[in-house]
């Protein structure tokens, strides 16, 4: 079964396993009904000493169908992604674009004053600005001398 195998000058090793997961990816593609395979939406997080600014990719996404959380230091953004409407005749040759509820909750470096939260949503991207609680940032000891 393991016996030795022979590659030829510019064959791809691995085409056999790239067949495979093109099949299995084949196979699953109709059972993806909602968005959250993986880990949806993509973000990345900037911190600073005072706040920490999130962008997540949400392309197509109507702004009025998220929804935004803020406790103590964890955030969470969920939402919905409506079905794109087909006209009389049309259908889907390929559909790679899920649709329906996600959610994601990240964990911040600090907790966040939820009265100090900005969000926007320009061009498919939200962004969100936290700034970090007063009762969480670090105090300065004096120390006493005799």
């Amino acid at each position: 079964m393991f016996g030795r195998t022979y590659w030829r000058l510019g064959q791809d090793p691995f085409q056999e396993l790239h067949q495979l997961q093109r099949g299995m990816d084949r196979l699953f593609s109709n059972m993806r009904d909602t968005l959250a395979v993986g880990e949806y939406p993509a973000i990345n997080a900037l911190t600073g000493k005072e706040s920490v600014i999130l962008t997540a990719e949400l392309p197509g996404i109507n702004p009025d169908k998220l929804n935004i959380a803020v406790q103590n230091d964890t955030l969470s953004i969920s939402g919905s992604r409506d079905i794109d409407a087909l006209k009389e005749g049309e259908v889907y040759h390929r559909q790679e674009r899920s649709h329906g509820q996600f959610s994601r909750t990240i964990k911040l470096p600090f907790n966040a004053n939820p009265e100090k939260v900005d969000a926007s949503y320009k061009k498919g991207i939200l962004s969100i600005t936290l700034q970090r609680s007063e009762a969480d940032k670090p105090k300065k000891i004096a120390i006493k001398s005799e």
